[in-house]
């Protein structure tokens, strides 16, 4: 009788037709920064990032930059204290490889490329980083710094891609 009666609450749990049973929908991990400027820049913006599969989605808006391409990077710390942001650390690599282009198999993990400002100082952009995770993981974003640079990343030199100074630094944390 005992195992008829678990064979019966098993099969209702199986099926989709059983009162009392509910899908779980789990929402996408995601987490935020505010971009705040560093001294004497007025360099600001809002970012985004949401977890999709084995990629995060990073989207954002960046004012107060001059026209053109500018280094994008998630560092190491999540401290953005000093006046110039070198409290944020290096570029977050946690695989101790070298810098390269996002779409490099082996390159910093926080190496988010350049985001291209228009000829009013703002860039919106939409874009897709592997070996990243927004969540508990080793590679999580949470926890650590975002950056933009006051120049183009040239996506080869060592160790951070010539990209200057840095304008604006945010903490990245979960989003609720």
């Amino acid at each position: 009788m005992e195992t008829k009666l678990i064979t019966a609450v098993c099969l209702c749990l199986i099926g989709s037709g059983c009162a009392g049973v509910q899908k779980i929908v789990t929402k996408p991990a995601e987490a935020s920064a505010v971009l705040l400027p560093t001294q004497g820049s007025e360099t600001r913006g809002t970012l985004r990032f949401l977890q999709k599969a084995d990629l995060v989605v990073v989207t954002g808006k960046i004012t107060g930059i001059s026209p053109g391409p500018h280094g994008l990077h998630i560092h190491e710390k999540g401290d953005c204290s000093s006046p110039d942001a070198m409290s944020a650390g290096g570029h977050f690599n946690p695989t101790l490889s070298p810098h390269g282009s996002p779409t490099d198999f082996g390159r910093h993990a926080g190496d988010l490329g350049n985001v291209l400002a228009d000829a009013t100082g703002v860039a919106e952009f939409t874009l897709e980083a592997r070996g990243l995770a927004v969540g508990p993981e080793s590679h999580s974003v949470v926890g650590r710094s975002v950056i933009v640079h006051a120049g183009e990343d040239d996506l080869k030199s060592q160790p951070g891609g010539k990209s200057g100074a840095r304008l604006a630094c945010g903490l990245i944390g979960k989003s609720p």
